[in-house]
């Protein structure tokens, strides 16, 4: 008796060490770097950007330590299905059909779509203007969904990129007439930058529900509840407590949140 008791323990020792060190393993992050002021590099190789300090921000609110995992954007789901990481934080936008792959937070931040061309274009109506034309797009954004929905329907010609900075070079090259992609990213990353001169918004701004979805917020494994609310409760809380405030004023002039 006295040795199985002894078992027992063991054993409820082993599962309780266990238990700890599934603990003490930190939160994977996964990151697509190349969307500034969201995400970007450092000159010295360090992540940076809006995401990045407001996913510190909740990991310190949620007193968990975090590691971040670059990952080009089309690759961020699938990685965290087969539990590479543990979340994705990286401008992903909350839509109906990310939702059938994976579970969301409430939104961090909202912001709409727009066109970039050159200065001096005269399109008034993107949509119905750029037929012909070659429009780049972040490849699995929601800008693809609606370009592949909305405009290849139209008559353009969409190139899909890994990532926006690719899209910029090209632009930049004159291998593509537009861009579409969040406002925020092409005047931070774009327009405002030597890259940007000589180009400008054109047409309006778009932020329809069915295909901009509800703001970005984090993706979480299907089923993951409890990790979906500990990120919900850090995101009202630093919101609550100056913090968001903190991190948005040092990237924006402007609510970033949205309505």
């Amino acid at each position: 008796m006295k040795k199985l008791a002894m078992f027992g323990a063991l054993a409820l020792s082993v599962l309780s060490l266990s238990a700890m060190a599934a603990d003490a393993q930190p939160l994977r992050l996964g990151i697509e770097a190349g969307y500034p002021p969201f995400s970007m590099k450092t000159p010295d190789g360090k992540l940076a950007g809006f995401d990045v300090d407001i996913g510190d921000a909740l990991c310190e609110q949620m007193k968990v330590k975090c590691v971040w995992v670059e990952q080009e954007f089309d690759g961020l789901i699938p990685a965290l299905k087969v539990k590479k990481i543990d979340a994705i934080l990286s401008s992903m936008t909350i839509t109906d059909d990310r939702k059938k792959n994976v579970d969301f937070t409430i939104k961090y931040y909202h912001t709409p779509a727009r066109f970039v061309m050159k200065e001096g274009s005269g399109i008034k109506d993107p949509l119905t203007e750029l037929k012909g034309k070659k429009v780049g797009v972040l490849r699995a954004s929601t800008h693809d969904r609606f370009a592949t929905e909305v405009l290849v329907p139209a008559g353009i010609n969409l190139v899909r990129y890994g990532s926006q900075q690719e899209a910029n070079l090209d632009m930049v090259a004159g291998r593509l007439d537009a861009m579409l992609a969040d406002s925020v990213n092409l005047d931070d990353g774009f327009l405002k930058t030597d890259a940007g001169k000589g180009f400008a918004f054109v047409g309006p701004t778009y932020d329809d529900p069915k295909y901009f979805g509800g703001g970005a917020g984090i993706a979480v494994r299907k089923g993951d509840q409890a990790l979906a609310e500990k990120f919900n409760a850090a995101i009202t809380e630093i919101r609550a407590n100056g913090t968001y405030k903190k991190v948005q004023d040092k990237y924006f002039a402007f609510d970033i949140y949205g309505h």
